[in-house]
């Protein structure tokens, strides 16, 4: 005979199994398609290539090509001889308006 507490673990378990097998699913198509990415160089044909794409956007590019730094180039701490760079981001934000009709900004 099974009991209802044996029941309820059983349904709890292929519940989990089912929702972290779609996660792994999802995660595998992602990084599946980063895999198949095409790689383009720097150089002087990129910007034209950007501007002439959707939104202005590349969704899953690998740019390769040489960097120099702004300052001085990061080296690894477990690597010896692996150095690398950070990008410079930038931040832009959106002037926010208190509306008084909404009572938001």
């Amino acid at each position: 005979p099974i009991t209802l507490g044996e029941l309820l673990c059983l349904g709890s378990s292929i519940a989990f199994s089912g929702l972290f097998y779609y996660l792994y699913r999802k995660k595998a198509r992602v990084v599946a398609r980063i895999q198949e990415a095409p790689k383009l160089q720097v150089d002087d044909n990129l910007p034209a290539l950007v501007s002439a794409a959707d939104g202005r956007c590349l969704p899953y590019v690998a740019v390769e090509g040489i960097v120099l730094p702004a300052k001085a180039a990061l080296t690894s701490h477990y690597h010896e001889g692996l150095q690398g760079v950070i990008q410079k981001l930038l931040l832009k934000e959106h002037r926010l308006i208190w509306n008084s009709l909404a009572r938001s900004w």
